[in-house]
């Protein structure tokens, strides 16, 4: 078994009020491995489409001391009633009103991407880190299928030279493939290759229908033994 995927012997996830010990975390349909690809193939040439269609309405990623070179963001959904570019692209995890930006608007293949996941979409955000570019190691808080809010990334564009390393060990993710990552871990990123990496990023509620795919999607990367 791949240790990545197992919690400490003795540490206590808690469920609401409930803390819970947890010898055998791949048996705990609650818990949830730190990566889990998601049963979910979308167009790569539609997303590419979609994303030059918007140009180049980047802005920089405003938490400046988290990465070097450019890591850049195009809001889709952004915080109810922001219209500051810095702001639009936050994904703030006490903000639970977010609404369609102009950008969703006029990108009909995003829109049917969005509208496959069956529940409440916060954030939903193009990400690029540029060639040669570094996102360094950190965690981001609550974002975790536990906690109540899952972060999902779709890569649209990438390279096999970026490095996305979660826990200290590598996922590679394919443009196209539609990836759960529990980012309240350490992670990062580096882009050691020559071209942009893009990624649609969404925060979601974990809901009834969410926790159906991804116990399905758990169950059957045990029974693959992967």
């Amino acid at each position: 078994m791949d240790p990545r995927y197992v919690l400490p012997t003795k540490c206590a996830i808690v469920f609401g009020s409930l803390a819970v010990h947890v010898e055998d975390s791949e048996n705990d349909p609650r818990i949830m491995p730190d990566r889990l690809k998601l049963p979910f193939t979308f167009d790569t040439h539609l997303l590419s489409e979609d994303l030059d269609q918007l140009g180049q309405q980047w802005t920089q990623h405003y938490n400046r001391e988290n990465y070097s070179g450019s890591w850049q963001a195009i809001p889709l959904r952004s915080p109810c009633g922001e219209t500051d570019a810095s702001r639009m692209i936050q994904a703030d995890p006490t903000q639970k009103i977010f609404v369609d930006t102009t950008c969703l608007q006029n990108t009909l293949y995003f829109q049917q991407v969005l509208s496959s996941f069956e529940s409440t979409i916060f954030a939903a955000r193009l990400m690029r880190l540029t060639a040669g570019s570094v996102i360094k190691e950190h965690t981001d808080d609550g974002l975790r299928f536990e906690d109540g809010v899952v972060r999902i990334h779709i890569p649209i564009r990438t390279n096999s030279e970026v490095d996305f390393f979660l826990n200290g060990s590598r996922v590679e993710m394919m443009p196209g493939n539609c990836w759960y990552l529990r980012l309240s871990d350490p992670h990062q990123v580096r882009n050691r290759g020559k071209t942009d990496r893009i990624h649609l990023v969404i925060d979601m509620k974990v809901n009834g229908w969410l926790t159906k795919l991804f116990r399905a999607a758990k169950n059957s990367r045990n029974s693959n033994g992967t």
